[in-house]
This record gives C-alpha cells, sequence and structure tokens, in this order.
C-alpha cells in the first residue's frame, strides 16, 4: 500500500475542499455506498501513518450502518470488496450498480438525490462520522480528472480505471479515489509521536523498539513505533545504514540504531518532497538486480512467522550478516 509520504500527499489534494458539501457522488464501491454521503459536508481530514481519515457532517440523524441488512444479490459483491487488491486498479465498468441505484461516475446529473442509500448503507450517527480510507498497492486520489489507462491490460484492453469513491463537492471541483477499502470509524487517535514524518517524532522510542532481540526488519515495518515507514522506506533505510535485514536489534551498536533512525527519517523526509514537486525518487536497492556499488543483490520475503511476509532487497556485501559466533 502507499506509504507515508503518499499519504502527506494525498491529504494536500483533499484539504482543500474541507469545508464544502458533497453535492454528488459515484464510485464502484459495494460495501460502502456513494449515495450516502450525497449533500453531507467534509469538516476535516487527518492522516494517520498509512490511513486517511475524513470527517463528514451527519446532518439530521442517520441510521447506523447494519440497520437494513445488505440484500442477498449483493453480499457476494460487498465480501469481495473486503480486500483491497491491486487488480482493483482496473476496476469493473463504468455500468455498475451500488445497491440497485446506479451511481453516476463522470460529471453530469447525480442519480442519487438523498443521503439513505438504498441498501441501507449509512454513516454511524454521533462521534463515528469519520470515513477511514486504506488504500491498495496501486491507490491514488485525483483532483478535478479521472485515472487514465497508461497501457494495455493482458488482454489487450486499453480500458480505464474505475475509481471506488468519486465526490464532487459544490465548489466545482472533485475528488476520485482508487483502489481502496473504506469503512466507518470512530474519530481517529493522535500518535505523531511514531509518525516518521511529524516533528514530534519520538526517537528514543523508536530505538528502544529496534533494540529488541528479533530482526530490525521487522520491527521497522510496525506501525505502533514507525507509522508511515513502509516496504520501500524499511529497503533504502536498511542498504544506506549498511545493515543486514535479519540483524537482530539487540546486537547492533547504538551508533548503528541511530544512523538507522536516520536514515528511515531523511529518506521519508527527501521523498515527502519528490511527492510536491512532481518528480520521482529514486531507489538504491528497492527492486534493483544490482546495488550502486555494482553488487548483486538477493531479495527475498521476509517478515514475522505469524505475520505478513514482504519481499526484501539487500546486498550481501554492503549489508553483511553478522558472524554467527555474534548470533549465539
Amino acid at each position: 500500500m502507499p506509504e507515508g509520504p503518499s499519504l502527506r500527499r494525498f491529504y494536500h489534494l483533499v484539504s482543500p475542499f474541507v469545508g464544502q458539501q458533497v453535492v454528488k457522488t459515484g464510485g464502484s464501491s459495494k460495501k460502502l455506498c456513494p449515495a450516502v454521503l450525497q449533500s453531507l459536508w467534509l469538516l476535516d481530514a487527518q492522516v494517520h501513518g498509512k490511513k486517511l481519515f475524513l470527517q463528514f457532517d451527519p446532518g439530521e440523524e442517520l441510521e447506523p450502518p447494519g440497520s437494513h441488512p445488505l440484500p442477498e444479490s449483493l453480499q457476494k459483491g460487498a465480501e469481495k470488496d473486503d480486500a483491497v487488491d491491486p487488480r482493483l486498479a482496473s476496476g469493473p465498468s463504468s455500468e455498475h450498480t451500488c445497491a440497485g441505484a446506479a451511481c453516476s461516475l463522470e460529471p453530469g446529473p447525480s442519480r442519487a438525490s438523498s443521503t439513505e442509500c438504498p441498501g441501507g448503507h449509512s454513516p454511524v450517527a454521533g462521534a463515528q462520522t469519520w470515513l477511514q480510507v486504506r488504500f491498495g498497492l496501486f491507490g491514488s486520489v485525483w483532483v478535478n480528472n479521472f485515472s487514465r489507462a497508461k497501457k494495455a491490460n493482458k488482454k489487450g484492453d486499453w480500458r480505464d480505471p474505475v475509481p471506488r469513491l468519486v465526490l464532487h463537492f459544490g465548489g466545482g471541483g472533485f475528488l476520485a479515489f482508487y483502489s481502496c477499502q473504506m469503512s466507518w470509524s470512530p474519530p481517529p487517535e493522535l500518535s505523531p509521536t511514531c509518525d516518521i514524518l511529524s516533528e514530534a517524532f519520538h526517537r528514543g522510542q523508536a530505538l528502544e523498539a529496534l533494540g529488541r532481540a528479533q530482526p530490525v526488519c521487522y520491527t521497522l515495518m510496525d506501525q505502533r513505533f514507525f507509522s508511515g515507514l513502509g516496504n520501500i522506506i524499511k529497503n533504502e533505510a536498511l542498504y544506506r545504514a549498511g545493515i543486514h535485514p535479519l540483524t537482530p536489534g539487540a546486537l547492533l551498536t547504538p551508533s548503528q540504531l541511530e544512523a538507522l533512525v536516520d536514515h528511515a527519517v531523511q529518506f521519508s523526509a527527501e521523498w515527502l518532497k519528490d511527492k510536491f514537486q512532481g518528480t520521482r525518487r529514486h531507489t538504491q536497492i528497492y527492486q534493483k538486480e544490482q546495488c550502486p556499488a555494482g553488487h548483486q543483490v538477493l531479495k527475498e520475503a521476509l517478515g514475522p512467522p505469524a505475520g505478513l511476509q514482504r519481499l526484501t532487497w539487500w546486498c550481501p556485501q554492503c549489508q553483511p550478516p553478522l558472524p554467527p559466533e555474534e548470533l549465539q
């Protein structure tokens, strides 16, 4: 999924619409019917790690989700919508249905006229007016434009991706969200001390977490301590610090731990700067066959035994493993 710098960019695109009313909705999502957002006001937008949160004014008191069960004919489709699949970037055709009512994708008169979805999807009454958006591998946010196909798919079709959610606002602009999973949630909890892009990032807390006995590549992906840090940042920080991914943090020196945190924060900040300047961040080890020094790069899926295994790239010469006697 997109990492912290990308989410900050998404927030920057969404924030100008805060304070505006949703006047028309569209999108292919079945788990969250886009029509439920009709006529609501976007009150706030926040980023927490790899998640984007949007707060809407519920207006009149609305029924909580689940008050009306989803029709059986749509339950299968809704279950599929639970999983964030990179293939969703291709999306279904624009002639989709949402709980039996068609949702418009392109600009034009809205076919949905109220905030109540025929399938019974509604924001939670009271405090739970926050919409949590979790993006898939190819997730993105577009402003006043739609994503277009850059190449033909495996079938040879030049089919444009279909957005999961489209929000048209009273000010005249619109937002299109692609390859994402959306759900109503309680108000997000602020945790700037673990956000690698926050000025309040707590280095001491991060260093203490990295100093544990488990491999450092596991800890770097722990969002409790490195919120917003993802697989690209993990690989790049480890390479630049010259540390093997499976090195137990407890065996690293304080200066090595400091360097690893420095590189994670620095790469994230530089990547964010590139995002705002519209330039591509070049990686040194991620998805490379050779490192900058010309050495052959190794690749393997690594992760906690009971956790997610992520592809990891490293140079066995620039990031040598510790000698066996030091690992005992």
